[in-house]
């Protein structure tokens, strides 16, 4: 069974939040006594937290679905729901977070760095929170919004400074053994490493770390053994070490050719540039010419050095059975990795860029599209489509609050430009899941124009104010008529169109 696994595809979900209540409190003598329904709690959150106690992603191989805990609804007497349990999930330092598209979400380097993978929903508003003056007693309240969801792939690549790489059984964990404190695997036989091995070097005043990476072999960055599957944890290394075998007994093989056949694989293979990584074959590198102990092979190393050193590199001549040459060598890895730490740009605290909406930005847009039975308006906008999320189409009052907070958004406005008419088929939301409806439009009865702030009236707005001589003349007007009406009510009771208890008597 595999104990190192450093790439993993992670199915996370979010906790959904809590539904709102819809309540009304009851109590004797007091038959009206307002809604009082509770908020519902927010869904847990999923985080990544950088753990220096874990070196592996294995718990997420075996065990990739992950969920947070959902919010509670809320309840009457004004009890808000519990929050949901964030999701905490421990990662080795040195982990990439990607989406499903391989698109770089966050790179976690830093002991206690956290990153939030999957936010929780909010929760619903209850009836309480709803009321207003206008609706005093709401018989409804907000669903709850779905927790993000979705598949996240997690990468481990790893922090040390130099990278040791060659072919198999070239003594690279031999190395690591002699030069630091670590106990890799260590045989005669090729691929004795499967993991990448970590240790601690300390020389002179500098520290520094140094990886063992497994074997490479000819067609390694295409696939080929393991070197595909490890190449990543040499991206994040300043120096790069290249260990060669002297005392190879296999046919066609020399230092010359094996060290040719090392920087063609590393040239081929492509650094993540979203990272910053600059291209392996840009990095420092240093020749190791390892197992000097053995007679044959220090010849060889000897005959090589010139050639090697005639193309700009520094070489080595090491033994990591006996020790030789190791100081020199882990002295000239320290001299490197402090060159390259002073080269570092330092980071800068990012500057806060403020960006609001325009004014003329309504948070929604409504296109018109070719549907399977005509034409049809889809909405699309964050808070048109949270909206709907919240409402229980189950309840009218709720559908009608829908209705309202679209209206006076303006959405009605915006379908009546694109060019719909009373009955046309409206969507809000993309994909599936969104809703369907047809558009009708709300009508106004006049009674909508008195709504207003206090102190105003829109009536009054609409025309000018009259001068004095204009009321004067008004009022002669009517008073003019009233003397008609009554002159000619006269004259018709005199011909006797009216008739009185009055007249009987007389």
């Amino acid at each position: 069974m595999a104990s190192f696994v450093d790439h993993v595809v992670l199915h996370v979900a979010a906790g959904d939040g809590g539904n709102g209540c819809a309540s009304i409190h009851r109590e004797k003598f007091k038959p009206l006594g307002g809604p009082d329904g509770g908020n519902g709690g927010r869904g847990g959150d999923v985080v990544l937290v950088v753990d220096p106690s874990t070196t592996t992603l294995l718990d997420y191989h075996h065990s990739p679905h992950r969920r947070a805990a959902s919010g509670k609804a809320g309840q009457g007497s004004h009890r808000g729901g519990a929050e949901g349990d964030d999701l905490v999930l421990p990662v080795p330092e040195g982990t990439v977070v990607k989406n499903a598209d391989g698109e770089v979400l966050a790179d976690l380097v830093g002991p206690g760095t956290r990153f939030v993978l999957a936010r929780g929903g909010r929760g619903g508003l209850g009836n309480a929170a709803l009321a207003s003056a206008r609706r005093k007693a709401p018989g409804f309240a907000l669903l709850g919004e779905p927790g993000d969801a979705g598949d996240i792939v997690l990468e481990l690549k790893s922090l040390a400074d130099v990278a040791l790489v060659g072919y198999p059984s070239a003594g690279k964990s031999s190395l690591v053994a002699a030069m630091s404190a670590a106990r890799p695997k260590i045989a005669d036989y090729p691929f004795t490493t499967l993991v990448p091995n970590l240790g601690v070097v300390q020389a002179g005043d500098v520290r520094f770390t140094i990886a063992d990476v497994p074997g490479l072999i000819p067609g390694a960055s295409e696939g080929r053994g393991l070197g595909l599957e490890f190449l990543r944890h040499v991206e994040r290394c300043s120096v790069l070490a290249h260990v060669v075998d002297c005392a190879t007994l296999e046919p066609g093989r020399d230092p010359l050719t094996d060290l040719d056949v090392l920087e063609q694989e590393l040239a081929a293979y492509t650094v993540d540039e979203s990272l910053g990584g600059r291209p392996l074959v840009e990095r420092p590198r240093i020749v190791v010419l390892n197992k000097a102990d053995v007679p044959e092979a220090r010849d060889l190393a000897e005959m090589v050095r010139p050639d090697l050193q005639a193309r700009g590199l520094e070489v080595y001549v090491v033994s990591a059975a006996t020790h030789e040459g190791l100081r020199e060598l882990g002295f000239a890895m320290a001299r490197h990795v402090a060159e390259a730490r002073a080269a570092q740009v330092v980071d800068i605290a990012p500057r806060v860029v403020l960006r609001p909406k325009a004014v003329d930005d309504s948070g929604f847009t409504v296109q018109a599209e070719e549907g399977p039975e005509g034409v049809l308006f889809r909405v699309l906008g964050e808070r048109p489509q949270r909206w709907v999320r919240q409402t229980d189409f189950s309840n009218e009052e709720a559908v009608g609050y829908l209705a309202d907070r679209l209206a006076r958004l303006g959405v009605e406005e915006a379908l009546f430009k694109a060019g719909a008419t009373p009955g046309a088929e409206v969507v809000i939301g993309p994909g599936d899941g969104a809703v369907v409806f047809d558009w009708e439009p709300t009508m106004s009865a006049g009674a909508e124009l008195l709504a207003g702030p206090r102190g105003t009236d829109v009536r009054l707005a609409e025309g000018e104010r009259p001068t004095r001589s204009a009321k004067r003349e008004a009022l002669a007007q009517r008073r003019s008529a009233r003397d008609q009406a009554r002159e000619q009510l006269s004259a018709e009771r005199a011909a006797g169109h009216w008739v009185t208890p009055d007249d009987d008597e007389r």
